[in-house]
C-alpha cells in the first residue's frame, strides 16, 4: 500500500519532527576586510600563483589508514580586487589551487604564521572551483606582508 505516515507528512510541513533550522545565505567578504584569529569567512578569489612547500611520503608505506598518506603541502597567493593573501593549500586542496583559477573558500579562516597572515580552509570548510570571475587581483595590497606583533596589556588595579 501506498500510504504516508504522519512522521514523514509532519517533517515536510515544518512539523515538530526532525524541525531543521533554515540554512543562512553567504555572506561574501573581500580580501581587505580580513583581521587576524577570524574565521568563517566566505571569499571569491582568484589564484595568482602556487608554490609547493612540502610534499612528504609517507614513514611506513607498509602501515594503511589516513594518517599514513603523502603529505602535500603548498602556499597559494590568491586575491581579488581589494587585495592579495597567502592560502595555505593541504592535501587535496593543492590541485583545486593552479595558477589562474577562481574560487570560492567557504568556512575560512585567518592562521598566523611567524607574525603574518595566513588564510586556511580546514576540515570544516570547502574549497569550490568557479566559473572565471571579471576583476582584476590588486597585487600590491598583500596583508601577508604586514606584520602582527602580540601585545600584553597589562592592567592596574
Amino acid at each position: 500500500m501506498a500510504t504516508k505516515s504522519p512522521s514523514t507528512t509532519a517533517q515536510k510541513d515544518g512539523g515538530a519532527v526532525g524541525n531543521k533550522p533554515e540554512l543562512r545565505k553567504p555572506v561574501f567578504v573581500k580580501v581587505d576586510t580580513l583581521k587576524p584569529g577570524t574565521n568563517g569567512h566566505t571569499l571569491i578569489v582568484k589564484v595568482v600563483n602556487a608554490n609547493t612547500v612540502l610534499n612528504k611520503k609517507p614513514r611506513n608505506p607498509t602501515f594503511r589508514g589516513p594518517q599514513n598518506q603523502n603529505t602535500k603541502i603548498a602556499e597559494c597567493l590568491v586575491g581579488d580586487e581589494t587585495g592579495t593573501i597567502l592560502f595555505t593549500a593541504r592535501n587535496d586542496q593543492v590541485e583545486l589551487m593552479k595558477p589562474g583559477n577562481t574560487v570560492v573558500l567557504r568556512n575560512a579562516k585567518i592562521d598566523m604564521f611567524r607574525g603574518s597572515m595566513r588564510l586556511a580552509v580546514d576540515k570544516w570548510g570547502r574549497i569550490e572551483v568557479a566559473e572565471p570571475a571579471n576583476f582584476v587581483v590588486k597585487e600590491d595590497n598583500n596583508l601577508s606582508l604586514v606584520e602582527y606583533e602580540l601585545v600584553n596589556v597589562a592592567e592596574e588595579s
